[in-house]
């Protein structure tokens, strides 16, 4: 089945607390942080508590992720030791420029996992960051079988621009949509970066709507305040349900009838048609407002 990304929040590797209580907030994925919320000091002990966050807390179904220091310091090859070991789902580089890097990141992973006896179990996902970063997008998406994303991180981005962030956005448009391109040709999924300003949830709201419309499978967050309105955004309404459960009904009759042409209400469906309806669906039952016995 499709795991939903709509929202990822980020969680401070050196907060126990907030590690130990952010899956009952219902993000689909959390990401604990050992990179840029984590200060140079407290880069070992945060690394030791992401550890053993995930090695003793239930996070039930939520897809756990990490963020890692560079390798290129002195802390990234320590964390990406710590957090395969503790059974982490995905591996998420920062600042990510070249596949090269995703090789040598991938290469930890392997060493480790060969360690271990769990080799193939971590995934990896790149966070673009820089001019560069989004000139190689594509070769980032494909460098590796375990990519499963790639997201934008929109604030080192326009610093590495010589700009700076807006309401309307329009300094991260070649980002996005180059983003949301190259990981639909590579097949994997595309994340938003995150909305910082929790008092302009209008403009956040507004923003999500955007980037849902550019084919962005969700948005990085910073606070469980922001997960309802991504979802609210993301969930499909009441007609286009209906509609999706109206082809997904065709195709079950063409099928039992032994039938290639799928037709609705006398008009023929075509592949990006029932593409479209079976992401509602998923969406809808992510929301709960679809079971199995409703299709």
């Amino acid at each position: 089945m499709e795991r939903l990304r709509r929202t990822m929040m980020f969680v401070p590797g050196n907060n126990p607390g907030m590690m130990a209580d952010a899956h009952i907030y219902g993000p689909d994925s959390i990401m604990l942080d050992l990179e840029d919320s984590v200060s140079m000091m407290e880069k070992d002990t945060a690394r030791l508590l992401v550890y053993n966050a995930l090695k003793t807390i239930d996070y039930g179904d939520t897809e756990m992720v990490v963020r890692i220091n560079p390798l290129n310091t002195p802390y990234g090859k320590k964390d990406i030791e710590a957090v395969v070991k503790a059974g982490v789902h995905v591996v998420r580089m920062p600042k990510t420029e070249t596949a090269d890097e995703v090789r040598e990141v991938e290469a930890e992973i392997e060493k480790v996992e060969r360690e271990i006896g769990a080799e193939g179990r971590t995934r990896i996902m790149a966070a673009i960051e820089s001019a560069l970063g989004v000139v190689n997008a594509y070769d980032i998406a494909i460098s590796s079988p375990r990519m499963m994303g790639i997201a934008l991180g929109a604030e080192d981005y326009c610093a590495n621009l010589k700009t700076q962030r807006s309401k309307e956005g329009d300094e991260l448009r070649l980002a996005r949509e180059t983003i949301v391109v190259a990981a639909r040709a590579a097949g994997i999924d595309a994340l938003d970066t995150v909305f910082s300003n929790l008092n302009d949830m209008e403009t956040f709201r507004r923003e999500v709507e955007y980037i849902k419309t550019l084919g962005f499978d969700g948005k990085s967050i910073i606070n469980p305040r922001q997960i309802e309105v991504v979802n609210e955004v993301f969930t499909p309404t009441e007609k286009d349900i209906e509609k999706a459960k109206a082809i997904v009904a065709a195709i079950k009759e063409a099928e039992k009838k032994g039938s290639g042409v799928i037709a609705l209400n006398g008009k023929m469906i075509d592949r990006p048609v029932v593409i479209r309806a079976e992401r509602t669906i998923t969406l809808a039952k992510a929301a709960g407002l679809l079971t199995e016995e409703d299709i």
